[in-house]
């Protein structure tokens, strides 16, 4: 094997990168950006970001989560730079319920199921392409052709609150407040069980699983700080309760990760063991048909307060509790 080999399978390109002498003791990023000259250093702290990058001669080793890590003569490393994804994508006229707007930012509620912007397997359809119809072209280009005006983002299956820049100025303040986790985020979350204490703070590094590339995981060791404070609301029998969950940081299923860490996942999470037979099984059948009708997580963005720069105020948005939600919580009423 060389110090970096390389080959395309469909687009995707796998590179193979051995440390030399001469690189030990030098970042992990740097040494895959001058091995392989065709990716930048920022394009390879992405890759890494994303779980492209694995420890060992193949994906099946266990995913690089520290771009700064340092690294070792000898030590294989293999990136996987997935497909490009088209750049530009299309205004399409999807209906939009649209919460705040003006010249500056957009806030939509996000139904359950739309991706937020394109990528591999959701080339159009997504929030980008139904902002760039209402909006006209007008969006922060910041965030990239691919994902204009996009300053945060929720999950394909998570409803709720999300905001979009209209402008490179509104981008730049949002993401500053976004960075500094001054910005106010809330959920509403269906969890099977009952969390104790009945109010309190989840912290725990978040990463990609080394057993899975697909899933995040609280991590020992490396990954980011994530911060998740709760307070319980309901509790329906001890068999399920309502919770709303407050984003101190924003990792990528943080509250799903970090709920099912202490036991109480999010009903109908695909991901991370949205289920529970035992508890399932005491539920009244019409709640249980309630649950078993969900086709995402039942997780949603009500609450999201922002500083307006230009207004020069904070702008305070909360939404009731989605139907998808009050459906199940009216059978879970008589437990």
């Amino acid at each position: 094997m060389n110090d970096l080999d390389h080959s395309a399978k469909a687009q995707q390109r796998t590179y193979t990168v051995k440390v030399a002498q001469d690189k030990a003791g030098v970042r992990l990023d740097r040494v895959l950006a001058d091995a392989i000259g065709e990716l930048s250093r920022a394009r390879i702290q992405a890759l890494i970001a994303d779980g492209q990058v694995f420890a060992g001669d193949g994906p099946d080793g266990p995913e690089v989560s520290e771009a700064k890590r340092k690294a070792k003569a000898g030590e294989v490393y293999t990136l996987i730079e997935p497909p490009p994804v088209a750049a530009e994508p299309q205004p399409q006229d999807i209906a939009l319920d649209v919460i705040y707007e003006d010249d500056h930012v957009i806030v939509v509620d996000k139904p359950p199921g739309l991706v937020v912007h394109p990528a591999a397997g959701n080339l159009d359809g997504t929030l980008v392409n139904a902002l760039l119809a209402h909006c006209k072209g007008s969006l922060s280009g910041i965030g990239g052709v691919a994902r204009p005006g996009i300053v945060h983002r929720l999950d394909k299956g998570t409803g709720g609150l999300i905001i979009a820049a209209k402008n490179d100025a509104a981008h730049q303040s949002l993401s500053g407040q976004f960075a500094a986790h001054t910005l106010k985020r809330a959920y509403y979350a269906l969890l099977w069980g009952v969390p104790k204490p009945l109010e309190g703070d989840i912290e725990g590094n978040l990463g990609r699983s080394p057993r899975n590339r697909k899933k995040m995981a609280v991590l020992k060791s490396g990954g980011k700080t994530a911060l998740t404070h709760y307070r319980v609301l309901e509790n329906y029998g001890g068999l399920v309760s309502l919770v709303e969950c407050q984003l101190k940081t924003g990792r990528t299923h943080q509250i799903r990760v970090h709920m099912a860490s202490i036991g109480h996942s999010v009903l109908g999470d695909p991901l991370y063991g949205g289920s529970d037979k035992t508890r399932a099984r005491l539920l009244p059948s019409a709640a249980l048909a309630r649950v078993e009708s969900l086709t995402h997580q039942a997780l949603y963005a009500y609450k999201l307060g922002f500083l307006h720069e230009k207004l020069g105020k904070e702008i305070y948005l909360e939404q009731e509790i989605p139907s998808f939600i009050k459906e199940i919580v009216c059978e879970l009423e008589t437990v």
